[in-house]
């Protein structure tokens, strides 16, 4: 299996991307049902499980791909370039995103979603390429390790006596302080300077999990180990919630361990059901899905800002498209919080026969 694309993990991605866009559209923020909602500070939701699953994904599939390059030095220079210019690509359009459709340079969103991916992406491939598994290792501990003790011995002005507190912790001060306008909130960017450090040890767990499933181990031995370091990863994060909360907008150490933990069981599963079971037709819906994700996941993006900013009526009576359709079409039978609900399980589904007719055309966009 070495260089063969594995489906199971295109369906984990599918699955995953799916639910990152019913999340992120709901008809109305005013009414979202708690589980499609990130926790308000500590916690974790279905919902901050999302993003963290990505990058996990992103990992393991970097441990199929770059099983095509060896270790000569002239391979690793090639590598290096593909790295270089798909990191770019996601930064350009995480921005492309960010600034979509009135492109205000001034205010724009330096960090996000996709910018976070490309990073993430860059910095643990060069840990990939240029460390043994040790050297892997001892990177994954020390970002892990270093955040926490960044984020509890560094000082600042206005620091408390709890390192984890909204608006008297090190990433929200440095983030502030660093990039000004450009983050997502006025006091809070998700997806900070400091914070990336912990997500990209996050990749590094996926690159980890894609190696074992790379080995010639039987297929059930693989789900059972997928369920055992699984079940270690949430035992590990619940130890240290006490002293490093689980926390998605800081993206804690602890976090990182608890999605982690989560994401090999749901691998699991989805490998028991296409690898094993054979099911392949049940998954493949998500299999589409997760074959062109990241374009999915960015034209779905810049849609939603054209459903918000055309607009239907004159003056102040005027609705947005997506308004409309919420308040005329789906709210009178469905109420409040379904209505809402069925506005993102509809934007998602029109997503999943994008998807499918790229699929059925052989049409797969790489980034």
């Amino acid at each position: 299996m070495s260089n063969q694309r594995l489906l199971s993990l295109d369906a984990l991605r599918g699955l995953t991307i799916a639910l990152m866009i019913v999340v992120n559209n709901p008809g109305s923020w005013s009414f979202v049902y708690a589980p499609l909602r990130h926790a308000e500070w500590h916690g974790c939701t279905p919902t901050d499980l999302v993003f963290p699953f990505f990058l996990f994904i992103v990992g393991s599939a970097m441990a199929f791909s770059f099983s095509k390059f060896d270790s000569e030095t002239s391979s690793k220079t090639s590598l290096l370039k593909k790295v270089i210019s798909r990191s770019i690509k996601l930064i350009l359009l995480g921005w492309i995103l960010s600034l979509f459709p009135e492109f205000k340079f001034n205010s724009m969103r330096f960090f996000g979603v996709l910018p976070r991916i490309g990073i993430c992406y860059f910095f643990a491939s060069l840990i990939v390429i240029y460390h043994n598994r040790t050297g892997q290792v001892v990177w994954t501990l020390i970002l892990l390790a270093g955040y926490w003790i960044l984020m509890t011995t560094v000082p600042f002005p206005g620091r408390g006596a709890d390192s984890w507190v909204f608006g008297t912790n090190l990433a929200q001060f440095f983030d502030k302080l660093i990039l000004g306008s450009h983050m997502w909130k006025s006091d809070l960017e998700p997806e900070g300077i400091i914070s990336t450090l912990p997500a990209i040890a996050q990749v590094l767990l996926g690159f980890f999990t894609g190696k074992m499933l790379q080995t010639t181990k039987a297929h059930q031995e693989k789900v059972n180990i997928l369920f055992i370091y699984g079940a270690f990863a949430i035992f590990l994060a619940l130890i240290l919630e006490p002293v490093m909360p689980i926390n998605k907008q800081l993206w804690t150490s602890s976090y990182v361990f608890y999605t982690a933990g989560i994401g090999l069981m749901v691998l699991a599963i989805c490998y028991w059901f296409v690898e094993i079971k054979g099911l392949q037709k049940m998954m493949q819906p998500f299999i589409e899905f997760g074959s062109n994700a990241i374009i999915v996941f960015f034209g779905s993006g810049i849609v939603a800002k054209i459903l918000w900013k055309v607009k239907l009526g004159h003056g102040d009576e005027a609705i947005s498209l997506k308004q409309w359709f919420y308040q005329e079409i789906l709210h009178p039978v469905l109420g409040d919080y379904n209505a809402s609900l069925a506005f993102a399980i509809l934007f998602v589904t029109l997503w999943f026969l994008v998807a499918h007719w790229l699929y059925k055309k052989n049409i797969f966009i790489k980034v």
